[in-house]
């Protein structure tokens, strides 16, 4: 089904010229350098393709003929490659590696210059093609010792032709792209005939699907969704591609289009912890592009781009745009991980635009809780994961997680039981109750709430709600209290009671407050405003009455419970008010 569905997304894309993935037998691939020579040959210039400065430079992608898959045995690409088998250039290396046998180099070179020149006769005739083999017989690395572009060269670089006078390169010319797709086809029939899974036509079958690159952790060279390379993995005598068959051209469609979500500063993919998740649908729609606008992080430059999207996403389920226009189009959602030279599929999900709006709009909803002035009003997924790793870090994210949070995201299923708990494990380890792992924690608990029971669920609200008598927020609350009293009966201290007591409070609450609440009466007692004592002294009362008797534990849900409390009661002492000069009710 995955590979059904990225096949018909490429045949999507070609049925729009203007975007238009590569046709059978080619890819996109970066060339930095180009060659330019005349009808005999002669070199004109080698253009430099790159554009940036120092090492952020970013080569122009052309399209060309597809790559070969390179092994330890000599293997060309037709009229591109690398500088050794374009020019014959041994690379440069750096100190202590292993040089490049010369003898090897002059082989690979003949490779290419041979593979050219046993090219059909119609692509023989082609000036492009004559003018290219003409360079390749009277190739003089003289003259290229004296380009400028010499030391880049020596780098190894990919290359290839354009006669001069043409924008597009040698093969991309009418005859040489022409025969370049009738070989291609002509290769895929003849290979070993089967049944292809993904047409349920007879075709011939693909024994190594194109390699997929750009997942987030596997091998640069490109890894594989389908691959059989021990006798453990093969069944009935077939070999690699023959287990699970797939014909060459279906195969060709899958992979580039899987290869085309995933490529650099694609608006369809989105790396969550170590998943790097794409998306896509049957039919254009906003929502390809809008997942990564909603869930990314924002960019320097347009911090505020997150919170735009999220806004018109509401805005637009609000007006019935995803109901009216988009609702029924079916929305697929890939998440791939590394697994060696292999990658695994760490998720799958199909579903309609429609459905998704509402499952994303509700995610929203959930962890929606007060921020402080200089925060985003809606936290993109990776902020809120980072919130429950060590440090910080992505790399400490908890395996799995993202890919679970996300799916439940996306399917409006109860958030993963251990995303709770890492939230309340890092506030625990840091004695902080961050705004995202507050937004986290309330979204777990609201959803876990709703739809375990929908007719008599507990919900906790945005901001601080008096009248929630649960003990875990009400204790939470107290805690807030007794630190804020804390504070200011000892201006500019280091630290506070949340620093040495916090985690055994929002655990073994007994253990805990009966000394916390005799120490708060030393704090109050050294408050020189005496209606700010009276005030803290009645919010102390209403707390506590509700509590009774302090609990000798508490579970996972109250400990979050408690960190919300806490949370919204150092919320609402942030917030701008009048001062207090005099208790509540008494006279002036």
């Amino acid at each position: 089904m995955i590979l059904q569905a990225l096949h018909d997304y490429y045949q999507r894309k070609q049925a729009d010229p203007e975007e238009a993935l590569p046709p059978f037998g080619f890819e996109w691939k970066e060339i930095p350098f180009i060659i330019e020579i005349d009808a005999d040959g002669n070199l004109v210039q080698i253009e430099d393709t790159r554009e940036g400065a120092g090492r952020k430079k970013t080569a122009r992608a052309f399209l060309v003929p597809r790559a070969v898959k390179k092994t330890s045995g000599i293997a060309t690409n037709l009229l591109w490659d690398n500088a050794e088998y374009v020019l014959a250039i041994p690379r440069k290396v750096k100190k202590g590696q292993k040089k490049p046998d010369p003898e090897r180099v002059l082989q690979q070179h003949e490779a290419f210059a041979r593979c050219i020149d046993e090219l059909p006769d119609n692509a023989q005739g082609d000036a492009g093609v004559r003018a290219v083999l003409a360079f390749l017989e009277m190739l003089d690395c003289r003259q290229l010792i004296r380009s400028p572009l010499w030391k880049e060269l020596r780098l190894n670089p990919n290359l290839s032709f354009r006669l001069q006078g043409d924008s597009d390169l040698v093969c991309q010319r009418p005859e040489v792209k022409a025969t370049i797709e009738r070989l291609a086809e002509a290769a895929a029939d003849s290979r070993d005939k089967g049944i292809c899974l993904i047409t349920g036509e007879e075709r011939g079958i693909s024994r190594l699907h194109p390699a997929i690159k750009g997942v987030w952790g596997a091998q640069t060279s490109g890894a594989n969704i389908i691959s059989f390379n021990l006798d453990a993995f093969r069944s009935w005598g077939k070999a690699q591609g023959g287990n699970a068959p797939v014909g060459e051209r279906p195969a060709f469609a899958y992979t580039t289009a899987l290869n085309h979500l995933l490529r650099k500063d694609s608006p369809q993919r989105l790396q969550v912890g170590d998943s790097s998740t794409v998306f896509w649908a049957e039919k254009a729609t906003d929502m390809e592009t809008a997942i990564v606008d909603i869930f990314g992080e924002p960019k320097k430059d347009d911090p505020d781009r997150n919170t735009e999207k999220v806004a018109a996403l509401f805005k637009a389920i609000d007006h019935g745009r995803y109901v009216r226009d988009d609702a029924d189009i079916r929305f697929h959602v890939l998440g791939l991980a590394p697994n060696a030279a292999r990658i695994a599929v760490r998720f799958w999900k199909v579903t309609t635009v429609g459905e998704l709006a509402e499952h994303i709009a509700r995610h929203f909803e959930d962890i929606r809780i007060e921020q402080g002035g200089r925060q985003p009003e809606y936290l993109p997924l990776f902020r809120l994961l980072v919130a429950t790793a060590t440090q910080g870090k992505a790399e400490n994210i908890q395996p799995n997680l993202a890919g679970e949070t996300l799916r439940a995201i996306l399917d409006g299923a109860p958030y993963p039981r251990t995303l709770l708990a890492a939230a309340i494990q890092r506030i625990r380890a840091e004695r902080e109750v961050t705004y995202p792992r507050a937004a986290l924690i309330k979204g777990c608990l609201n959803r876990a709430a709703r739809l375990s029971n929908p007719d008599n669920m507990e919900e906790l609200t945005v901001s601080l709600d008096p009248d929630n008598t649960n003990p875990g927020y009400r204790l939470g609350r107290l805690f807030a209290v007794l630190e804020k009293i804390q504070e200011e009966a000892n201006p500019g201290l280091n630290a506070t009671i949340r620093d040495r007591y916090y985690g055994s409070a929002s655990s073994t609450p007994v253990a805990v407050f009966p000394t916390l609440i005799k120490l708060s009466k030393h704090h109050l007692s050294k408050l020189d405003n005496k209606g700010r004592e009276i005030n803290f002294e009645r919010l102390l009362g209403e707390i506590i009455d509700a509590i009774g008797d302090f609990p000798a534990n508490l579970s996972l849900e109250d400990q979050g419970r408690f960190a919300i409390g806490y949370y919204h009661q150092r919320q609402d002492f942030f917030k701008k008010r009048e001062p207090e000069s005099k208790p509540q009710g008494e006279n002036p």
